[in-house]
C-alpha cells in the first residue's frame, strides 16, 4: 500500500503552528490562574510554566500571527487553497457518502479553527493594546483558548476516520509541493467543444484516424520561473511581523507630567476642580480581570499628573459602582464576636474589603512587568511555602532592585491623607509563623521602613474550615452610640457601599481596650469597626500624601510625593520610569490589571 505523504511546506507551518499554540496555551494558562475563580487550574501547576510567563505568551502570539500570515500566502502562492475551500459541493456531501462526508467533515473542522484562531488573535491585540479591554473581549479570549483542544481532538479523530494512522501520520512524510493544475482557459475550452462537434461519428470497428492540431489551434502554455511558495510565504510573514514589533516599540503609551508653577499645586481634598487639573488631557485606559465591579471585573482608570520641580501630583479617578468601607467588621454574635469575612483566612478577601487603588513605578525598562515584578504559580519559589491563596507573588529578579508601590485604602488609610509606601524587593526568607502556614508568605512584597497608623481590631489565626469561628475584638468603643452613628447606615450586604460622611474605623482615642465587663453590655447584634486609627505614619512609609472622594459611582484621589525621596525603596519619578496602575472594588487582592505600561515623561 502506497504511503501518504504531505507537503514540505504544509509539515513545516503545521508544527510550527502546533509549537506556537502549544506554547501560548500553557502559558495563557498560567496568566488564567491570577483572574477571579480560576485557581482550579493550579491542579496541572506541574504542566504549566514558571519562569517568563508573559513574554512566553506574547511571543507565542506573535508566532501566531505570522504563521497565520505565512499560511494564507501559502494556500494561495501553492495552489492548495482548494484543500480548505468551503463551497456549496463541499457542503453537500455533508450529507452524502461516507468518504465525501468526512472530507467536507475536515474542511468545516479547519473554518472552525480559523475562526477561533482569528478571535484570539483580535482578542489579545485588543486586550495588549488596552482597546475594547473589558470583560466581554476578556470572556472571547478565555473561550476561544479552550475552542483550540477541542478541535484539535476532533480534527485528530477525522484523520484517522478518513484514513486510518496512515492518513494521520502523512503529516511525518514530506514530499515536495506537486506542481499546480493548469488553469481553465475559457477560448482554450470552447475551441475543444466547437471541434468536437464537428466530428464525424465514428463508424464501428473502424479505427478513428488521428487527426493533427491545425497550426495555432492548440494553445501552448508558457513556460514562467515560479518562485518557492514557502519562501514567499516566510518572507512575507517575517516583514509583517517586523513590522508588527517595530510598531509596538515606537507606540508607546505614555503620561506627561506638566509643570506648574508651585503657587498653582493643588490642594489635597480630592476635589478635581482645581486649576491645575482644568487644561490637563487625561491619559485614559480600562483595566480589567479584577473581581466585582458590578460582576464585570473592569473599569477605566483617568490620570493627569503635573509637578512643581520639586513635588509631583497626580489625580487618579475611577469607576466604582460602590463607597465600600466596610474592612473586616466584628458582629456580636450569642456566643461572642464573629469576623465578617469570605475569604481573608486564605488573605483573599473579596466581600467585606475596603475599596483600593495601587500605583506601581519601575526603573526596569520592560514592556511585561509580569516577568520581573510578579511570577505566577502556587510556588514560584522553591523552599518556601506554597501561597495560601493558590496565586502568585511579587518579587524582583535581583538583590537591589525595587519596584515602588504606593497603595491607598478607603478605610485604612484614606481617612488620615496617607497612601502606604511599599515595595517590591528580592524574595525574603520565610519568617516561622510562615513556615507553619499560619500567615502569608509575601514573596518581596514588603512596606517601607517606617510605621503605619492603622492595625486591626482583632487578633486571631482563623481556620479555613471554622467559618463560625470566634474572635476577640482588641478594642470596644467608648460610646457605641457615637460610634454606630458614625459608621452612618448599617447594611452588612456587601454590594451596597457606604453613605457620605460614613466612616468603618475607630480611632484609639475613641476605643478602649477590651474587657469582658464593658463586651457584656453590648448588645448581641452589635456591628463595630474592624481597623483602629492610631498616631501617624512614619519613616519612608509616610513619603506619600492623598485625598479621596467618592460621588456617584465614582472615586476621585489626589495623590503628592517628592519627585525624588532618596530612598532606596523608592523610585524617582523622571522621564523614562514605567507606571503601572490597579483599582480594587472591595477584594484585597483581586485588582484590575493592564498589560502594556505606561512610560512617564516630566516636562
Amino acid at each position: 500500500m502506497r504511503q501518504r505523504r504531505t507537503d514540505y511546506g504544509t509539515i513545516i507551518l503545521h508544527w510550527l503552528l502546533v509549537a506556537a499554540v502549544g506554547a501560548a496555551f500553557v502559558s495563557g494558562l498560567r496568566i488564567a490562574t491570577e483572574a477571579p475563580g480560576r485557581t482550579w487550574i493550579n491542579l496541572f501547576d506541574a504542566l504549566l510554566p514558571r519562569t517568563n510567563v508573559w513574554t512566553l505568551h506574547i511571543e507565542a502570539a506573535i508566532a501566531l500571527v505570522a504563521i497565520a500570515v505565512a499560511y494564507t500566502v501559502y494556500l494561495t502562492r501553492s495552489g492548495l487553497s482548494r484543500r480548505v475551500q468551503l463551497d456549496k459541493i463541499r457542503l453537500r456531501t455533508l450529507i452524502g457518502r461516507k468518504q465525501g462526508r468526512l472530507g467536507a467533515v475536515s474542511v468545516v473542522l479547519a473554518w472552525f479553527f480559523f475562526l477561533a484562531m482569528t478571535i484570539l488573535i483580535a482578542s489579545g491585540g485588543l486586550l495588549y493594546f488596552g482597546l475594547l479591554a473589558g470583560q466581554n473581549v476578556a470572556a472571547a479570549h478565555w473561550w476561544a483558548s479552550w475552542a483550540i483542544p477541542v478541535f484539535t481532538c476532533l480534527h485528530i479523530l477525522v484523520q484517522v476516520m478518513i484514513g486510518g494512522t496512515s492518513q494521520l501520520f502523512r503529516i511525518f512524510r514530506p514530499q515536495r509541493l506537486p506542481p499546480p493544475p493548469p488553469r481553465l482557459d475559457a477560448v482554450e475550452l470552447l475551441t475543444l467543444l466547437v471541434e468536437q462537434s464537428e466530428q464525424p461519428a465514428p463508424q464501428s470497428r473502424q479505427p478513428h484516424p488521428q487527426r493533427k492540431a491545425a497550426p495555432g489551434t492548440a494553445k501552448q502554455r508558457d513556460a514562467t520561473l515560479q518562485s518557492n511558495p514557502l519562501v514567499v510565504a516566510a518572507s512575507v510573514a517575517i516583514l509583517g511581523t517586523w513590522l508588527m514589533i517595530a510598531t509596538d516599540w515606537l507606540v508607546v503609551d505614555g503620561l506627561r507630567v506638566h509643570r506648574i508653577a508651585s503657587a498653582q499645586a493643588p490642594i489635597l481634598d480630592g476635589d478635581t476642580s482645581d486649576p491645575a487639573w482644568r487644561n490637563i488631557q487625561p491619559f485614559s485606559l480600562m483595566t480589567n480581570q479584577g473581581d466585582n465591579f458590578d460582576g464585570k471585573g473592569e473599569t477605566r482608570i483617568n490620570i493627569r499628573a503635573v509637578h512643581d520641580g520639586t513635588w509631583a501630583y497626580f489625580l487618579f479617578d475611577w469607576d466604582d459602582p460602590t463607597r465600600s468601607l466596610k474592612q473586616l467588621p466584628l458582629i456580636k454574635r450569642a456566643g461572642g464576636w464573629q469576623l465578617l469575612h469570605d475569604g481573608f483566612e486564605r488573605s483573599d478577601e473579596h466581600a467585606y474589603n475596603e475599596d483600593k487603588f495601587a500605583v506601581l513605578f519601575t526603573t526596569l525598562d520592560l514592556t511585561l512587568a509580569g516577568d520581573h515584578t510578579f511570577h505566577a504559580s502556587p510556588q514560584p519559589i522553591d523552599g518556601v511555602p506554597e501561597t495560601m491563596t493558590g496565586r502568585g507573588l511579587h518579587y524582583t529578579p535581583a538583590a537591589g532592585i525595587y519596584a515602588d508601590v504606593w497603595q491607598w485604602k478607603a478605610t485604612s488609610t484614606g481617612p488620615s491623607g496617607w497612601m502606604d509606601d511599599d515595595h517590591f524587593g528580592p524574595p525574603l526568607e520565610p519568617t516561622p509563623t510562615q513556615l507553619r502556614n499560619a500567615a502569608p508568605y509575601r514573596g518581596g512584597f514588603e512596606p517601607d521602613p517606617g510605621t503605619a497608623n492603622y492595625f486591626n481590631n482583632f487578633d486571631a489565626h482563623l481556620d479555613p474550615a471554622d467559618r463560625d469561628q470566634l474572635v476577640k475584638p482588641l478594642r470596644l468603643p467608648k460610646d457605641l452610640a457615637a460610634t454606630s452613628a458614625a459608621m452612618g447606615t448599617i447594611d452588612l450586604d456587601p454590594e451596597v457601599g457606604e453613605n457620605e460622611g460614613a466612616r468603618w474605623f475607630m480611632t484609639e482615642a475613641e476605643s478602649v481596650p477590651y474587657t469582658r465587663e464593658l463586651d457584656r453590655q453590648i448588645p448581641v447584634g452589635t456591628v463595630i469597626p474592624g481597623v483602629i486609627i492610631s498616631g501617624e505614619f512614619s519613616g519612608d512609609r509616610a513619603d506619600v500624601r492623598c485625598a479621596g472622594r467618592w460621588a456617584s459611582g465614582h472615586w476621585s484621589l489626589e495623590v503628592a510625593r517628592r519627585l525624588d525621596t532618596h530612598s532606596k525603596f523608592d523610585v524617582p519619578i523622571k522621564t523614562g520610569v514605567f507606571m503601572r496602575v490597579a483599582a480594587f472594588d472591595h477584594s484585597q487582592i483581586a485588582h484590575t490589571r493592564h498589560v502594556r505600561p505606561i512610560r512617564i515623561e516630566v516636562e
